[in-house]
């Protein structure tokens, strides 16, 4: 049993003015620059988008906490009552796609869509043996981080590219958060507590991520949620964001529109 942590109001960025609003929620390895190379190309005037930093990363980065999806839920729904939305669309890369399912659990007449980018699943991500040391001992060793972002991806980006990933995901994390977060997205099974919700969802993975594939995603989220449907980007792996950030924009946005 997780301890109890009162919610607080995470440090945010907003882009855009418009009358949507979105909460998008970064990833296991960085804070809300996870969604950097998107903004450029985001509809301000539809959108109002505010993106938080999870407790131990970037602004947050050393705000105590349990660093678990179920206390980052709460944080969210704060962040809700603090802007004043009643009503709102959620996106979630990989670990901050359980974060924004607990969202969902909470208060699922809140949400109005989810995208879930590379997602993580409700029910966890199973791993063990040589693979699970390997993510283990990332937030000590960048490393580790180094492989997982080349593996995720196919192996098919520049040495600088990986490079900046992993420096960035250094200096905007708490180590200790880091390996915190791991035990709860990885491991903690929650897909009950989803399990036929009514919410709109898109699952959006990348052709050359080999872990969270489209397949997996039919095995989970497409079984669990009563309205949801799959996009997988051609050239994108485990970042659609720094990888292909126009087609996810457009992957984002055409969903969440179908709601103005």
């Amino acid at each position: 049993m997780e301890p109890i942590v009162p919610p607080l109001v995470p440090p945010y960025e907003t882009v855009g003015d418009g009358p949507h609003h979105v909460m998008a929620v970064h990833g296991w390895f960085s804070d809300r620059a996870a969604y950097a190379a998107m903004l450029p190309h985001v509809d301000r005037r539809g959108f109002t988008y505010v993106l938080p930093d999870l407790r131990g990363y970037g602004e947050a980065r050393d705000i105590p906490g349990a660093y678990t999806t179920g206390e980052a839920g709460g944080d969210l729904l704060a962040l809700a009552d603090h802007l004043g939305w009643e009503r709102f669309s959620l996106i979630g890369h990989s670990m901050g796609a359980a974060v924004v399912q607990r969202v969902v659990a909470a208060a699922p007449d809140r949400v109005r869509r989810l995208v879930g980018v590379a997602p993580v699943p409700a029910s966890g991500v199973p791993m063990e043996g040589e693979q699970w040391q390997l993510f283990a001992a990332a937030a000590d060793r960048p490393e580790n981080r180094r492989e997982i972002i080349d593996l995720t991806t196919g192996g098919r980006h520049p040495a600088a590219w990986l490079d900046l990933m992993v420096r960035h995901s250094v200096e905007h994390s708490d180590p200790k958060a880091l390996r915190a977060w791991l035990d709860s997205w990885a491991l903690e099974d929650f897909h009950e507590d989803i399990a036929g919700a009514q919410v709109p969802v898109r699952i959006v993975v990348g052709a050359h991520d080999p872990a969270l594939t489209a397949e997996v995603m039919r095995q989970t989220w497409l079984r669990w949620y009563v309205n949801a449907e799959l996009v997988e980007l051609e050239y994108a792996g485990h970042y659609p964001a720094d990888e292909t950030p126009q087609e996810l924009v457009r992957a984002v946005e055409d969903f969440i529109t179908a709601d103005a």
